[in-house]
């Protein structure tokens, strides 16, 4: 099982590890498993909006998927670790993008030999490492260093990473419905709706479909989805709408305009986050609450949206704005503006130890993915999934992310 037993230190390391009366870095290394599964149920029934569907190439319309009954399909993950002379490894993934392999390429060097647990010493390090590391791919990279350098952490010590932190305070962690993939026909969307209130979300997020290149009969349509989505839930939920960073400003504020009368907690992206200007000018003219930050990639990012007066929500995602490390900074400048921090959903782990270290009135909620995430943890033991409505982070030393050998029948170590 991956994390446990004593690390084979590589040779040109052993020495310098061993010289040291503190746990060393040994081996930073990027593991593939690979694995058949049944395939259950629907993983996309429509897709959302894209900032290419100004394209005529580009905007197609979607086929949903629809396996057979006993299908089968074979997936790989990427997985950091991180191990140590002691034998504590630290695990964090999936990895699943371009720049997981910049971590092995550009960060092994400045990893190995060094004390694990000093993980404020080497964010900063990797941070000056590269003057183009503001942002992007380097960012992500150094995030899946960081979540996997507390996971480590936790479990040399021996307390779950929100432990770590200074919680629990909040226990349990309230979690919203995040719908992407669901059909949003009206008659189809009210259904799922609804059967996910009954299962104790207080909240639900929504994804637009259509976006400027649609004309006027896809903003209708965008404005339909939100009306069956309160006319399903009533008046009391909470209900967000997503953009995915597809629309302009003239047609933001339309959109906001129109929808503002079913109280949308707030809408999402309707332009990239490095608009700053766009973003405050449809804040002030939509009338309806701005959300954006799983593209913003440090605190300085997010200091500049709040001066601005540009949003309501920061959205920043530990998987890649660099991490638990700078996730915490996050929540400290939000909570200084009085802004709540409502983390990106890409996994879970991570933003759920966060938000248990933190009271509710500086991160009120976690992102559930609910056809997306049972996806990203295939390969783990345990299903961290909510009950009633709320999430409880796992008790086991670290992060609670460990692989289930049963469900695996191929890995190996790709760099």
């Amino acid at each position: 099982m991956f994390g446990t037993g004593t690390a084979r230190p590589c040779k040109e390391n052993a020495g310098r590890a061993s010289n040291s009366a503190r746990m060393r870095i040994i081996e930073v290394v990027l593991v593939e498993v690979s694995g058949e599964f049944a395939v259950e149920g629907p993983f996309s029934e429509e897709r959302r909006v894209d900032p290419l569907d100004v394209y005529r190439e580009f905007n197609r319309s979607f086929s949903p998927y629809r396996p057979e009954p006993g299908a089968r399909a074979r997936h790989r993950d990427l997985f950091l670790e991180i191990r140590t002379d002691e034998g504590v490894t630290g695990l964090f993934g999936p990895v699943d993008g371009p720049h997981a392999t910049i971590v092995p390429r550009e960060m092994r060097g400045l990893l190995i030999g060094r004390d694990p647990l000093a993980i404020e010493a080497i964010w900063d390090v990797l941070l000056r490492r590269d003057r183009h590391a503001r942002g992007g791919y380097y960012m992500m990279a150094m995030s899946a260093v960081d979540c996997a350098l507390w996971d480590l952490k936790g479990k040399a010590l021996g307390l779950p990473v929100y432990r770590l932190l200074g919680g629990p305070v909040q226990e349990p962690v309230r979690a919203y419905a995040s719908m992407l993939g669901f059909s949003i026909e009206p008659e189809a969307l009210a259904r799922r709706a609804r059967e996910h209130q009954a299962l104790g979300y207080h909240a639900q997020k929504w994804f637009f479909r259509h976006g400027p290149a649609d004309g006027g009969e896809g903003a209708s349509r965008n404005v339909a989805m939100v009306r069956a989505a309160r006319e399903a839930v009533g008046d009391d939920a909470a209900l967000m709408f997503d953009a995915f960073n597809s629309w302009d400003v003239p047609y933001a504020v339309d959109i906001g305009r129109r929808i503002a009368g079913y109280r949308p907690a707030w809408l999402e992206e309707p332009v990239p986050c490095d608009r700053i200007e766009a973003l405050r000018a449809i804040r002030e003219r939509a009338g309806v609450p701005i959300a954006t930050g799983e593209h913003l990639y440090s605190r300085w990012q997010v200091r500049d949206l709040l001066d601005a007066e540009a949003v309501d929500v920061i959205q920043a995602d530990p998987d890649w704005c660099g991490g638990i490390t700078e996730l915490l900074k996050i929540a400290t400048v939000c909570s200084a503006y009085g802004v709540p921090l409502c983390p990106h959903g890409h996994s879970l782990h991570a933003a759920l130890h966060v938000a248990a270290a933190l009271p509710a009135t500086v991160l009120p909620q976690v992102e559930f993915l609910i056809l997306h995430q049972p996806h990203k943890q295939r390969f783990m033991r345990g299903d961290l999934q909510p009950e009633g409505g709320v999430l409880r982070p796992p008790e086991a030393p670290g992060l609670g992310i460990e692989l289930d050998e049963a469900k695996i029948d191929e890995r190996r170590e790709i760099c």
